[in-house]
């Protein structure tokens, strides 16, 4: 049985996409609002300053499931507000694509990840533990949305004391930090 995943997510969130464009173009301000996934985030490359085109990213990852990625990305292609497209590489190796899309005061954000599984652990495992990747996807992808809301909660709040009541984002389910280098 192939590695290769595809999952697509959606979420709706309050707000705009030019905001929710904002938050998810800033892969340096994952470990910050998404901490529950992204454990590690390093810039390699700056890409266009304007779209972000060329920007390669390194990340250190995880889900609920007691193991971590090391994997990369590069943004292949900006639509402004409208979303991005990145190609993986690493213990991943395929391409991602948000969409957004603004209905009224919420955003329809649209996540298609297509990939193969290169992390020997991922790779070798699949024709087991297929259901158990996707579910560790899943839940990923849930406190990334629920990240999300509260990121965007803690922008629209009108005082310090309103963003100070913001919860924190989910943590993640251990707190291996990761290693240098």
């Amino acid at each position: 049985m192939s590695a290769e995943y595809h999952f697509v997510t959606i979420w709706k969130v309050r707000g705009t996409a030019h905001e929710v464009a904002e938050v998810l173009g800033d892969p340096l301000g994952l470990v910050r609002w998404w901490p529950s996934v992204y454990l590690g985030v390093k810039e390699l490359e700056p890409g266009d300053p304007k779209t972000g085109v060329g920007r390669v990213v390194e990340l250190y990852t995880k889900g609920w499931l007691p193991y971590t990625l090391r994997w990369s990305f590069k943004v292949t292609e900006s639509r402004g507000d409208e979303g991005f497209t990145l190609v993986a590489d690493g213990d991943f190796v395929g391409t991602g694509v948000w969409t957004l899309e603004q209905q009224g005061d919420i955003v329809s954000v649209k996540y298609d990840w297509r990939i193969r599984a290169d992390k020997p652990l991922l790779r070798y495992g699949t024709f087991a533990f297929r259901p158990i990747f996707g579910a560790n996807h899943r839940w990923a992808m849930a406190r990334g949305q629920e990240s999300l809301r509260l990121e965007l909660e803690r922008r629209h709040a009108k005082t310090e004391a309103e963003r100070r009541a913001v919860p924190a984002p989910p943590p993640p389910t251990f707190t291996r930090r990761p290693k240098p280098g």
